[in-house]
């Protein structure tokens, strides 16, 4: 059995370095206890003398506060200091021990107190000291507590490390051995006569404080606006001061009891007079000559530099950015810094086409001002940056105004540019009723005077929505403000401004609604993209824009082939499917690769043979099919989905009544008066959205698909927020207000699209994970893929009137035919080639 003492040495050997770590870590707590109150003010008087307070200030304040705040350390170091207890041995064991369990360091040190005879007891001992040291080899030294709340509690310390930071960013740590300049010099004052002297340019020069007994160059080069301050010792009237340099310079008066000396004509106004102390401050205004008269005496030619005004200019013009947002960009530079910039935006109405609702007088509106960008750290000498912001709400968007930058220095000099005449950017609607509504708001912003012929032309462009209106709650909303708009003009005093202004945003966002869509169907969503982009080539819209609604359409297109894949219904009968014959399917990447020469064609600006293959790509996608699985898969899960249409159809039924209900009282009574509860009165609807409500709720119980997955819970929390916006209606048509039943009812059946929608990826995930799984179903004789090539069941299609391939023939034979265009696309000199070949291929359609 090993020796205890001999478990106690290793055991310590083996701590060894963990209680050198306890040791050290005690030491930095007790030095940070000790010393934070001296490296605080230390860290603050650095920080402050980096940014040249001590060149703020009269020299002699600024020699006594140095000296002051130098005391404080020296105390505070000293207290500290003499507080500060270096950690002992035992104590770092101590420290290293304690929190342990048992504490096992202290237990192997300890002496056996009784039986220490007794070979038994002595074993017993033993066996606990090798224990206690087995358990003890594990002890690792905690890491040290620098917390200092609880002595700090204003967090003066944290004050004093952020300027420190911020000095040592921004400031100047050259300038902390200027403050051995400020006390006067003891051996010049007892030899006789004397003189010191200090420059301090301006502080945004960022230039060093001058000494000027140092300076041995007769000519000197300061910045205007430097302050020179001159101190005189000795007998009064010994030395003189004479200068041209400062704005206008009176005599310098003379020393209590003693004539003005000879020659001191020229002299600055004194700051301080006393004794035989004399101080003289001014300030460098032209270039000129400083001249101490008398012995010891220094004269220097003063170069002023003037501050010139900073100057700016435009780098190229402005431009339109994706979404609408303008870019300009601009250079901008001064002698020292640019400290300010700002855009001047204003109406140039002589360039305005005064037609159609701009022809009455525009109301008065103030200048657009927009800050322009400065970078946050480094030079400000010379700055290149664009402006870049987002002005497509204001009512001059679009319309011809007038652009001036401006640039201020320090001395709130200003340089501008030129004037520039452009357009000013924003977004561009292409949605025929988009961008009418857009037009109706700027005009309807441009003067309240068009509010009638705003609401007339908005009630003719919605007044037959069938096939125009794609977007219900877009009509409803924007039928509900055309009511807003004729009752704020019907009103006594006309229409309010106010209620102008939330129309016009009201009107904003119907139009984004309207233009971005919000369809059910991804095939009318990929028409409509493509649409717009049509609308952008024929009418030359610039490449971002172009390059924006590109990357829409593709979006578009990959939604609508996901929802071609995994749509559930309107399959094609036994019979349609023999009579049509196998369907061609077109692969991601043969379509990744039409759509990549498309834009490649847009982009080489040959826009009419992008149309045409635009064209051909809208026939080709329109009659492609793509392969789904057997008639009756899905079960409770389709059942599910097919009631939530049933369900959205009547909601839409009843809220088409809700609306021409509030047609038929506009004007009959007060808005929000509850009619009487007859047949189609209020009171029947409120029950009818109760009943609809209560449907839905019941559908929301049953067995949905994708139970666990993210897309069924998606569907769920959009079935939850239908609900909600049910209840809401509901209570609006008790209420009498079948305006805001109307809001209510279009967000429902937002969201139950949305949960159809989410249900249907939802399921096809699950059967998905069945065929992945090993079940069994009808096999595909063609193996067949759908576009984005995955595994897809037997087939099924889109119905249409146009021809279709038909046959393994045609398959191979376009296959072909896709590979030879592939190998032609490089060919950009003969684009004729690569239509005739689509052509080809749209044939066999």
């Amino acid at each position: 059995m090993t020796e205890p003492r001999q478990i106690v040495a290793t055991t310590l050997a083996r701590l060894r370095w963990q209680l050198r770590l306890a040791r050290a870590g005690l030491a930095a707590e007790r030095l940070a206890r000790a010393l934070w109150p001296a490296w605080t003010v230390l860290l603050a008087v650095l920080a402050a003398l980096a940014f040249g307070l001590q060149d703020a200030l009269p020299p002699r304040p600024a020699a006594a506060a140095t000296a002051g705040l130098a005391v404080v350390f020296l105390l505070l170091l000293a207290r500290g200091l003499r507080g500060l207890r270096w950690p002992s041995a035992a104590e770092a064991r101590d420290r290293l021990d304690r929190g342990r369990a048992g504490r096992p360091l202290a237990a192997i040190l300890d002496r056996q107190a009784v039986g220490e005879g007794d070979q038994g007891s002595a074993a017993v001992w033993a066996t606990h000291v090798e224990r206690m040291a087995a358990r003890a080899a594990g002890l690792r030294a905690p890491a040290p507590d620098l917390r200092l709340a609880s002595r700090d509690r204003f967090a003066l310390r944290y004050a004093a490390l952020t300027a420190a930071a911020a000095a040592l960013i921004w400031g100047q740590f050259g300038r902390v051995a200027t403050v051995v300049d400020l006390g006067p010099d003891p051996a010049a004052a007892a030899a006789g006569p004397s003189w010191e002297g200090w420059i301090q340019p301006p502080a945004y020069t960022g230039r060093p404080t001058l000494y000027l007994a140092e300076i041995t160059d007769p000519v000197i080069v300061l910045p205007a606006g430097s302050r020179v301050s001159l101190r005189f010792y000795g007998e009064a009237g010994a030395l003189a001061l004479a200068e041209t340099v400062s704005a206008a310079p009176p005599p310098l008066p003379p020393a209590p009891d003693a004539a003005a000396p000879a020659g001191a004509g020229a002299g600055a106004a004194p700051a301080e007079t006393g004794g035989d102390l004399r101080v003289a401050e001014f300030e460098v205004a032209r270039s000129g000559r400083i001249a101490i008269e008398g012995p010891g005496g220094r004269a220097w030619e003063v170069t002023a530099l003037p501050d010139t005004a900073p100057t700016i200019a435009f780098e190229g013009t402005m431009t339109r950015e994706r979404g609408g947002a303008l870019r300009q960009a601009f250079r901008a530079a001064d002698d020292y810094a640019v400290v300010a910039g700002r855009a001047e935006i204003v109406l140039d109405l002589a360039a305005v086409d005064r037609r159609h609702g701009l022809v009455p007088d525009p109301e008065p509106r103030e200048a657009i001002v927009l800050d322009l960008p400065l970078p946050m750290t480094g030079s400000r000498a010379e700055v290149v940056d664009a402006l870049v912001d987002d002005l497509s709400r204001h009512p001059w968007a679009n319309l011809p105004v007038r652009v001036t930058f401006h640039a201020a220095d320090d001395r709130a000099q200003e340089g501008q540019t030129g004037t520039a005449a452009v357009l000013l950017p924003g977004r561009r609607f292409f949605d025929p009723l988009a961008a009418a509504v857009i037009e109706m708001r700027r005009d309807l912003l441009w003067s309240r005077a068009n509010g009638a012929r705003a609401a007339q032309i908005l009630r003719a462009a919605s007044h037959r929505p069938e096939g125009f209106v794609r977007n219900e709650r877009a009509f409803l909303l924007l039928r509900v403000a055309i009511r807003r708009l004729e009752a704020g003009l019907a009103a006594a005093g006309g229409l309010a401004p106010a209620l102008r202004d939330e129309i016009a945003a009201a009107l904003w966002d119907i139009a984004v609604l309207i233009e971005a869509g919000d369809l059910a169907d991804a095939l009318e969503r990929m028409r409509r993209a493509q649409d717009r982009l049509s609308e952008a080539m024929r009418n030359g819209a610039e490449a971002p824009e172009i390059e924006e609604l590109m990357d829409e359409f593709r979006q578009a297109l990959d939604d609508y082939m996901r929802q071609l894949a995994e749509q559930q219904g309107d399959r094609p009968s036994e019979g349609e499917r023999a009579e049509a014959g196998e369907r061609m399917e077109m692969t991601g990447r043969q379509l990744q690769e039409l759509l990549d020469r498309l834009q490649e064609l847009m982009e080489e600006g040959r826009m009419d043979e992008a149309a045409e293959l635009m064209e051909m790509l809208r026939q080709l996608m329109e009659n492609m099919e793509v392969t789904q699985g057997p008639e009756g898969e899905g079960g409770e899960g389709e059942g599910t989905m097919q009631g939530l249409a049933d369900t959205l159809r009547r909601q839409q039924g009843l809220s088409d009544e809700t609306f021409r209900d509030l047609q038929e009282r506009f004007g009959a009574g007060p808005r929000g008066e509850p009619d009487s509860g007859g047949e189609g009165g209020e009171g029947t609807l409120a029950d009818r959205q109760r009943g609809l409500r209560e449907e839905l709720d019941e559908l929301g119980r049953q067995a949905m698909p994708g139970e666990g997955v993210e897309a069924g819970e998606r569907a769920r929390e959009a079935l939850e927020r239908a609900e909600r916006a049910m209840r809401e209606a509901e209570k609006a048509l008790r209420e009498g207000d079948n305006a805001g039943a109307l809001d209510g009812q279009a967000e429902a059946m937002e969201a139950m699209r949305e949960g159809i929608r989410e249900m249907g990826e939802a399921l096809a995930e699950e059967r998905r994970d069945g065929e992945r799984g090993g079940a069994e179903g009808p096999s595909d004789p063609l193996g067949t893929r759908d576009p984005l090539g995955r595994e897809t069941g037997s087939t099924g299609r889109i119905g249409t009137e146009e021809r279709l391939l038909q046959g393994d023939d045609v398959y191979r034979r376009a296959q072909e035919l896709l590979e030879e265009l592939r190998r032609r696309a490089g060919e950009t000199g003969r684009p004729e080639l690569e239509l005739d070949y689509l052509r080809r291929l749209l044939e066999r359609f």
